[in-house]
């Protein structure tokens, strides 16, 4: 019997103290997102999480709130055409700013702070957009989301 293999990874949309939101642009989907990757062997998700936006922006954050669940359970194929990539759980927390001035990285081509309503409307896709919804209208009750993601089809919502 073989084990089940999924990535786990952690997303976050960072606060500062004038309500404006840090966003990234991916270098590799060209698209707007929130900052957050991969959780690596031996670190905890907080851990991964400020790691990871560290990485990809230069700030430093407070983990505040989980937020939200995303489970894509679809394997799909990588950039390159032929890699399979494992099915993925996403687990969203909201972070305050503590430090650092937001820059580039080897991952992101664009860093800014913007007005939620600048960032709904740079976001195109379906996930990441319904993430960021649910980042703005989160009111203490955790999102649970469940989808494939080639294409994208939303299968299951809750909210607990």
């Amino acid at each position: 019997m073989g084990w089940p293999v999924h990535i786990v990874a952690v997303g976050g949309l960072v606060y500062n103290q004038k309500g404006e939101v840090l966003i990234a642009k991916s270098i590799r989907k060209n698209t707007w997102s929130f900052l957050g990757g991969q959780v690596e062997i031996g670190e905890n998700l907080e851990e991964a999480l400020k790691r990871e936006i560290y990485e990809e922006s230069g700030v430093i954050v407070k983990v505040c709130k989980l937020v939200g669940i995303y489970s894509n359970v679809q394997q799909t194929i990588w950039h390159d055409g032929k890699t399979i990539v494992p099915t993925k759980i996403t687990i969203d927390f909201r972070c305050d700013y503590i430090d650092g001035n937001p820059r580039i990285s080897k991952e992101t081509s664009e860093i800014i702070w913007a007005k939620p309503e600048k960032a709904l409307n740079l976001f195109t896709h379906p996930i990441f957009l319904l993430r960021l919804n649910n980042f703005l209208s989160f009111k203490d009750t955790i999102f649970y989301h469940s989808f494939t993601s080639q294409p994208y089809k939303h299968l299951f919502s809750n909210n607990y």
